[in-house]
């Protein structure tokens, strides 16, 4: 009988090449994102402490739902105009996204007596401003904010606003309203690339006019101004409904000065969903994208006050634009496989935060854990 070889005693068996590989990334991963743990332990540790006192915990919470909602939908808005102008100052660049975020708040606090959120927050079971603070409340942009840096691109509106919404009917509006922008969002570029695909090929061959740059421009910034007009009761639901001078001088500086951030950083590690699609550098691509983009929202934000879900209607949009452009192609080694990747990742991403929102407003709101429970047991 022929003997097996067995390692010598000293000698401890390699593990496996992939394994090594990626518990070799997760240490980098970790290495890296070292400073950035630090952060988010401490802010967990602050909501803790200051969400008894309401004054103070509405600007913290203010503050963590600022950066996580703009950073996480930077995507949508400034992330195809940071990747199209890698080549321009980024002080110009946030110079120009800052001043239409001032004058779009400044419009809709002097229109809308000191609310700044478009009246979005008028929705019934969001009209009124919190009085007092749980600690998920202040954790939720937190969690939001961990999302974002793993490049994982959620709903805002759901992660902030489900866990303040008093009606569940509300949440329902908000899931209705976000997946029928995703529907139109992805039948719109889908249709639009199948018809115009060559023709769109034909103008972004070569390189960019004035003109083309200049309407990227333009574009970029009427689509920050809706987004703004959507999704700032994202960002404003942690403080009073009406904001005084002084308040809401400190809720527009913050927030320009976060922009400027931004900016200087071209965006967060998100900014790689925006990376990884089709030809998103080109001036005349970004700003189709912008543009069809610009005017699903405007619809939406003309048809009710319910707040929705921009991220579904961008992702949809992505989808149907990859989709599009694939079935168009003319490289057929480029397999369907890796577009339904792309679409899947995406659409996954998206339902993660919807469930992770859902499973925090029903954790914090009492009236929707009898709804649940009701409905349960019914």
């Amino acid at each position: 009988m022929p003997k097996t070889k067995k390692h010598p005693k000293h000698v401890i068996p390699a593990k496996p090449y992939k394994f090594r590989k990626r518990f070799g990334e997760l240490n980098i991963t970790i290495s890296k994102e070292k400073n950035f743990l630090y952060f988010i332990a401490f802010s967990f540790l602050l909501a803790g402490i200051v969400y008894p006192y309401p004054s103070i915990a509405m600007w913290v919470g203010f503050a963590f739902a600022a950066y996580s909602a703009i950073a996480n939908d930077s995507i949508q808005t400034i992330g195809t105009f940071i990747v199209a102008n890698e080549d321009k100052p980024w002080y110009w660049q946030w110079l120009f996204m800052g001043i239409i975020f001032l004058g779009t708040v400044a419009f809709s606090w002097y229109t809308f007596n000191g609310d700044v959120s478009y009246e979005r927050l008028a929705t019934p079971g969001l009209d009124k401003a919190p009085t007092s603070f749980v600690y998920l409340q202040l954790a939720s942009p937190i969690v939001l904010l961990l999302l974002t840096r793993f490049k994982i691109p959620v709903s805002t509106t759901f992660m902030l606003l489900n866990v303040f919404s008093a009606s569940s009917g509300t949440v329902v509006g908000m899931v209705s309203k976000s997946l029928s922008g995703y529907v139109l969002a992805f039948g719109s570029a889908l249709i639009i690339y199948l018809l115009l695909s060559k023709a769109i090929k034909r103008f972004i061959k070569g390189e960019a006019n004035m003109f083309w740059i200049v309407a990227q421009w333009l574009i970029s910034g009427f689509l920050w101004y809706i987004w703004l007009a959507q999704d700032l009761a994202n960002v404003a639901v942690y403080l009073p409904r009406q904001l005084g001078i002084w308040e809401f001088a400190a809720f527009s500086i913050f927030i320009f000065a976060l922009l400027g951030f931004l900016f200087y950083n071209r965006g967060e590690k998100i900014q790689h969903v925006v990376n990884e699609k089709s030809e998103m550098r080109d001036v005349r691509s970004a700003a189709i994208i912008d543009l069809v983009y610009g005017i699903i929202l405007y619809y939406f934000k003309e048809v009710n006050n319910i707040p929705m879900s921009t991220t579904w209607v961008f992702v949809g949009l992505l989808a149907g634009r990859e989709l599009g452009m694939h079935i168009q192609s003319q490289d057929k080694s480029v397999k369907y496989i890796k577009t339904f990747r792309l679409i899947g990742k995406d659409i996954l991403s998206v339902t993660i935060g919807l469930i992770i929102s859902v499973i925090l407003a029903v954790a914090i709101n009492p009236v929707m854990q009898k709804e649940v429970m009701d409905f349960l047991f019914k």
